[in-house]
């Protein structure tokens, strides 16, 4: 796919993805708002920057993976995919209906190109060291990515992959850690504190990257910095804003997993996200 590099444009198309995700939220009357919010900026400069893809061969071989290990955010991976030609706008508003593509958690039966179905928190990132574990073996040289969120990283499993990941030293792995401190239960520290993550991480040998994750070129940065690391994997922490743009619900724990309602809540939740620009389609 052509990459944009102008960060204007890239930052009109993530507000539009915002945009996207409130009418596809309120559409299906579920899901989740905080969490795709605050990464439309990390997957605006994954599809539209990053990635080495083609939404035309969604299959193609030598295409870099994405595995989403934080499944409940589909809906920001979603809109992101389709502006970038993995279907048409009309196909967002059939999120969470029976029988279509757009699931409300990725499913890789309905959607090929979203490379695993997602769901059980913590199993992501196995997925994806497996991916790129079976990537070296084959002498690929595509990167594979793995998104996941902070509030997963309870899970035991995460650790065990991690762990896994820095013993095989898997230069082509690159995780993102959407460090937004909220978690369904309230906010991460409070719930099972991870500080010191990037010790954490660095223990695990990861080399670790960490960046405002609201900061497109900033994390277009750090992605191509990862690529240049060649003993080990990479993590990066993008520390973002939940609920990015839209004021009552930043930084509120109350929105991880609820849906503003049809009305005058969404009414005022594209209001803000309009005035700061927006829809603006890729060339």
């Amino acid at each position: 796919m052509k990459k944009i590099h102008k960060l204007v444009q890239l930052e009109k198309i993530a507000n539009g993805v915002r945009q996207d995700i409130i009418a596809m939220l309120v559409e299906a009357g579920s899901g989740h708002s905080a969490g795709p919010l605050g990464m439309a900026d990390v997957f605006t400069a994954l599809y539209f920057n990053v990635l080495n893809h083609d939404p035309k061969r969604p299959g193609w071989d030598g295409r870099d993976r994405l595995y989403l290990s934080a499944g409940h955010i589909c809906p920001v991976r979603y809109a992101a995919m389709i502006r970038a030609g993995y279907g048409k706008p009309a196909e967002l508003k059939t999120l969470r209906k029976l029988g279509t593509r757009l699931q409300g958690h990725p499913a890789l039966a309905h959607w090929p190109a979203v490379e695993a179905s997602g769901g059980p928190l913590g199993q992501g990132i196995s997925v994806a060291v497996g991916a790129a574990l079976a990537a070296r073996m084959d002498g690929k040289k595509h990167f594979v990515f793995c998104v996941t969120g902070d509030g997963e990283l309870d899970e035991g499993q995460a650790w065990e992959a991690f762990m896994f990941a820095g013993k095989k030293r898997l230069n082509n792995l690159i995780a993102i850690v959407d460090r937004n401190n909220i978690q369904i239960d309230g906010h991460t520290e409070d719930v099972l504190p991870l500080e010191p993550l990037r010790d954490k991480f660095e223990a695990f040998n990861w080399h670790v990257l960490e960046v405002d994750g609201n900061n497109i070129e900033q994390v277009i940065d750090a992605c191509e910095f990862a690529k240049t690391i060649y003993e080990k994997p990479t993590v990066i922490l993008a520390h973002t804003v939940p609920g990015k743009g839209v004021d009552y619900m930043e930084f509120d724990p109350a929105w991880h997993g609820k849906t503003p309602e049809a009305g005058e809540q969404a009414r005022e939740a594209l209001r803000q996200l309009r005035s700061l620009g927006g829809q603006i389609e890729p060339e």
